[in-house]
């Protein structure tokens, strides 16, 4: 294993492989995710990315040197008023306003997962919150480009097409490759081996929350399931 990257996914692999196989992500390479499922995640990741750029401004206070804060301080100029505005005319597209979203309820799952990256970073340093953003930052990345290699992808009639072919493109694979690359400079002066498993702990806990955030969209495009005696008597 040669970057720090691939040394916390193995070390977290069991919950690597629940966010990464979950059935939100087999919905979208056969285009078989019900449309209620996927509007419902358009709506929360968008208020996941405003926290998203919260944890990247802490990532400036945290940095160890101007290279850093500078590294972070771009990161949050492209996605506050970059990968946000894209995000809004994707949104559109799916008849979802801007304003739609601001005024959104944030659902638990995602309050759950940014708020935990960001205690990540105020409780921790830099490496530890470069390390809980690693599974959304580099793992969506490696989802959409998995999805093209499945013998059960559909390219073709697929409404999410767009959204996997942005992931796995170009670009946003040099944001990945940069994402695991800052991982490494952070690890050479930061990272030791008795520090390794609370790393990988963190790690894994993003995942985990990662995989709760596809469930909630996931059961969003359900079919609504009775009350709790409805449950119990199978009425």
């Amino acid at each position: 294993m040669n970057t720090l990257f691939e040394r916390l996914r193995a070390g977290a692999a069991t919950d690597w492989r629940a966010y990464v196989a979950h059935p939100f992500v087999d919905g979208l390479a056969r285009g078989t995710l019900p449309q209620a499922a996927f509007r419902h995640y358009l709506v929360q990741d968008y208020l996941f990315l405003i926290h998203f750029g919260r944890a990247y401004a802490l990532a400036v206070v945290k940095a160890d040197d101007l290279a850093g804060m500078r590294s972070a301080a771009a990161t949050l100029d492209a996605l506050i008023n970059g990968e946000m505005r894209l995000h809004v005319e994707f949104a559109a597209r799916w008849g979802i306003s801007a304003e739609e979203m601001e005024q959104a309820p944030e659902a638990p799952e995602c309050m759950a997962y940014t708020r935990y990256v960001l205690d990540r970073g105020l409780s921790g340093d830099i490496l530890d919150l470069k390390v809980a953003l690693a599974p959304c930052v580099v793992g969506y990345r490696d989802i959409a480009v998995a999805i093209t290699e499945r013998p059960d992808f559909r390219g073709e009639d697929n409404r999410y097409l767009p959204w996997i072919e942005m992931y796995a493109g170009k670009d946003y694979g040099a944001v990945a490759d940069d994402a695991i690359a800052e991982l490494d400079r952070l690890a050479s002066v930061r990272a030791t081996e008795a520090r390794m498993p609370s790393l990988i702990r963190t790690f894994a806990e993003s995942c985990r929350l990662e995989a709760a955030f596809w469930q909630m969209g996931w059961q969003a495009g359900q079919p609504a399931q009775g009350g709790f005696w409805s449950r119990l008597f199978g009425r």
